[in-house]
């Protein structure tokens, strides 16, 4: 049992130093339950778990948010776990309340649950963030050792809150940033499986349940062919403790039938059944099929697949009695069906139809970080689904495969996909990409496997498998990772040649916002969450931002950008060769040149500022700066800052309208967005560095471990940049979006680009999303690329002329939020259907 403020003599000297011990003290000794930490000294606490569950119902209010969150906090001596106000809500959507961070607590309260004897917890209503790393987790190898906090008489709730939200109407956490991934201590695994003797001799057959219609039935004996991912039903009144359901296509000799689990059956069998598990179930129900259901391409196995009915299995009225039956007791007399896949090479994929289903098996060479999009038609409480680009090859094609691989309920394989694991992915559709390369996509039955999960999966003793495996060992690991790449702004396909607004189906492309509109989309991201959007009006000004320095994201220590000849094995690609070159002052001519074409004292002068600013504003909770927003010297302070502080040696070459001085002083809001961050660009994979890399592709963890204090966050190859102002079409908003093109075909970005000549004019770049001719490292090519200041040369064709830009909006966490364009439009591409 977990310690109490009364159970140990050791921490009780100690509590002294505690500044969570003195403040539930203060909480017990007061009338208000409610305090002001402010007029203490100085006493940050760290933030070691986050956890999120389904809100409580408020009787004749209005919900204000879906979900709640529970924090645990230590001082170094004590943790607690507390409430985080509903109020305060906005800081973990943002990622701005994270774990491993420091945090102040300004004001608190105690909560009593008046429907339950002995349960009480501590409010936190008010805080300050601090540090994205705090000091005191440096001196804790192991956050469990330390005593949880109660109030004196509530020992007893130390059991609640173990694992079970303070909030005791609901018995169990989500998963931080989606609904599907299971979470927590309830989700029971690696159960072995039963070597009890079984009694087939009174089992039925899948064929004769469509034709019998009895409530008692004899019992089932089955192998699992597919699983889907979780899903999870909860909604506001619905008075389930549990509301999970999972299904499976299962077979034996007479053919395939769907198979739901559903509420507790889900956290105790779940994880244990897999794909090739053989299942004898009892106590079962028959029910009409769910109309709406997906269902697995299933055609290769050539049996008889019964539809009308799916078996159910409910933990009471029935309950429904499962067995795992062991492997090794398996007898071949069951005449069970082998698990049978449908591996294609990447030389085969061009060939098969849109949506047709495959398993694939490929070396990975590019993890995308992961990102957010919000699920759309829901009808409850919002829910987001979490996914990632992947690159991956096999050997057989000149291009890898470019999969968009979602959450498939397998965080443990989801969060440790990098580069050099070989990866299997399972029922992924096929998406094709008129005039480019076609990509594939997971299904609700997908499921994916790196290196170390393939251990005693059906699919090794496939030949496509042991094919591939044969292939990789011809390769060098040397050679194979000067060609990978981790993090950074990847979205697939590149918008359509013409843009066509579709009254029909406004889902076929980015919808049109008003220039209104973006500032509410811009402000109402959540962390990760990613969304494509396009508007209309004028492209008033260009800039081009040299050597910039990127900060580490939400930290308190700025990191200059690491040479390009100091990244792994010092085999920089053409890209990171080319950025070099070109963010390098090569003599006083240029030099001189750049310095005449614009005036650099005014850039400087608010980048120096930024520094003073950024800091105030890292130490603040809610409030905002007290300047006047539409001021020109407060525009450029929040440019910068979005511009993460760039050098104040920079030199900046800029292309601006004739009309934009005279508009810029006329438009009501200039959005100052589009900086390029830390997280915007994407790195070389190295095995040194593997962990962190790791630990920045992916969300925010919910708990807190020791490693993530091991290492310092990976530098990044940060390139010049374009900052681009959009003027809206009533020339009343305005905002930044930066472009980064592609310069080489070795970038992630590079592949199924169609890259169509053109001339390297500033709208053609950014019509096209890259440099015109690319090259590789082979090639040396990149000589041909032209400078920044011959494309900004050609800006003047941008002058008063209407396009359409698709941006690509994605909340980076804190302030953070990536605003890039992805395709400019002339208003000769537009259609309207």
């Amino acid at each position: 049992m977990e310690g109490t403020s009364s159970c140990s003599s050791t921490v009780a000297v100690l509590s002294g130093a505690s500044f969570l011990q003195r403040t539930l003290e203060r909480l017990s000794s007061t009338q208000s339950l409610n305090v002001n930490t402010e007029d203490e000294a100085a006493a940050p606490v760290a933030v070691i778990a986050l956890q999120r569950y389904l809100s409580e119902q408020t009787d004749g209010q209005q919900q204000r948010d879906s979900y709640s969150y529970d924090v645990t906090v230590t001082d170094g001596v004590w943790r607690a776990k507390c409430f985080v106000h509903p109020s305060l809500n906005h800081l973990v959507h943002t990622n701005t309340l994270r774990t491993g961070a420091e945090i102040d607590i300004t004001q608190c309260s105690f909560v009593y649950n008046e429907r339950r004897l002995g349960h009480g917890y501590m409010c936190i209503e008010k805080l300050r963030c601090g540090a994205e790393r705090s000091a005191l987790l440096s001196r804790v190898k192991d956050d469990d050792s330390l005593p949880m906090l109660v109030k004196h008489g509530m020992e007893r709730s130390v059991l609640l809150q173990s694992d079970v939200p303070l909030q005791v109407s609901r018995k169990h956490y989500l998963s931080l940033w989606n609904n599907e991934d299971p979470e927590g201590d309830i989700w029971t695994s690696g159960s072995p499986p039963s070597d009890t003797v079984l009694d087939v001799s009174t089992i039925t057959l899948l064929c004769s349940l469509e034709s019998c219609f009895r409530k008692t039935w004899k019992p089932l004996l089955v192998k699992i062919l597919h699983k889907s991912r979780l899903r999870y039903y909860g909604k506001f009144g619905l008075k389930i403790d549990y509301p999970f359901h999972t299904y499976f296509e299962v077979a034996d000799q007479s053919g395939t039938m769907s198979l739901v689990l559903w509420n507790e059956l889900c956290p105790d069998f779940y994880q244990r059944l897999s794909v090739g598990t053989v299942l004898y179930i009892q106590n079962y129900v028959l029910k009409p099929s769910y109309s709406n259901r997906s269902h697995p391409q299933m055609d290769h196995y050539r049996m008889k697949m019964f539809c009308s009915v799916e078996i159910v299995l409910n933990p009471r009225n029935p309950t429904s009695v499962i067995t795992v039956v062991s492997p090794k007791s398996v007898l071949p007399q069951w005449r069970l069906p082998d698990v049978s896949y449908q591996f294609t090479a990447r030389s085969e994929l061009e060939n098969l139809s849109n949506n047709a289903a495959c398993d694939v098996i490929g070396l990975v060479t590019f993890v995308g970080r992961v990102e957010r999009v919000k699920s759309k038609g829901n009808t409850g409480p919002e829910k987001y689904w979490t996914y990632r680009w992947i690159h991956a090859v096999d050997g057989t094609s000149e291009h890898p495969f470019i999969l968009e691989v979602f959450s498939s309920s397998q965080p443990e394989v989801f969060s440790r996909i990098c580069p050099m694991t070989y990866l299997v992915c399972t029922q992924m559709r096929v998406c094709p990409v008129e005039g480019s390369l076609p990509y594939l996509t997971t299904s609700n039955e997908s499921e994916t496997f790196i290196t170390g999960h393939h251990k005693g999966q059906p699919y090794v003793s496939d030949p496509r498998v042991k094919s591939f495996i044969q292939w990789t060992k011809t390769l060098k690991d040397n050679v194979v990772l000067q060609k990978t790449a981790v993090g950074g702004h990847y979205c697939y396909p590149r918008p359509p040649g013409t843009f066509t607004q579709s009254m029909a189906d406004v889902s076929t492309q980015a919808p049109l916002v008003a220039a209104a509109d973006l500032k509410k989309e811009l402000e109402t991201l959540q962390y990760r969450e990613h969304k494509k959007v396009a508007l209309q009006g004028q492209i008033t000004a260009v800039r081009y931002m040299k050597n910039p320095k990127t900060t580490e994201s939400r930290g308190t220590q700025e990191k200059e950008v690491r040479d390009v000849s100091a990244d792994a094995h010092n085999h920089p690609s053409t890209a990171e060769q080319t950025l070099a070159a070109s963010s390098t002052s090569a003599s006083p001519e240029n030099i001189s040149a750049r310095k005449r074409r614009i005036p650099t004292r005014k850039a400087t002068q608010s980048s120096l500022k930024c520094v003073s600013t950024s800091a105030k504003r890292r130490h603040k909770d809610t409030e905002e700066e007290e300047s006047d927003p539409g001021s020109e010297e407060a525009q450029d302070v929040e440019c910068h800052q979005q511009l993460q502080n760039l050098n104040p040696d920079a030199d900046v070459l800029s292309w601006e309208s004739s009309s934009w001085p005279k508009q810029r002083q006329e438009v009501s809001e200039h959005l100052v967005r589009g900086g390029l961050y830390r997280d915007s660009v994407s790195r070389r994979f190295t095995f040194d560095e593997k962990n962190v890399l790791l630990r920045q592709s992916n969300l925010q963890p919910t708990r807190w471990t020791a490693e993530q204090n091991a290492d310092v966050i990976a530098p990044v190859v940060c390139p010049g940049y374009y900052q681009v102002t959009i003027l809206g079409m009533n020339k009343q908003i305005a905002v930044d979006a930066a472009y980064l093109p592609v310069v080489s075909s070795d970038e992630p970005r590079a592949v199924g680009l169609p890259q169509d000549p053109h001339g390297n004019t500033m709208l053609s770049c950014l019509s096209s999303g890259f440099l015109c001719p690319l090259g590789d490292a082979d090639s040396n090519s990149e000589s041909a690329l032209p400078e920044p200041e011959e494309v900004l040369a050609t800006a003047v064709e941008l002058e008063d002329t209407h396009v359409v830009c698709v941006l690509d909006l994605c909340s980076l966490g804190g302030d953070e939020v990536e605003v890039l364009v992805d395709k400019v439009y002339r208003v000769t591409e537009v259609s309207l259907n």
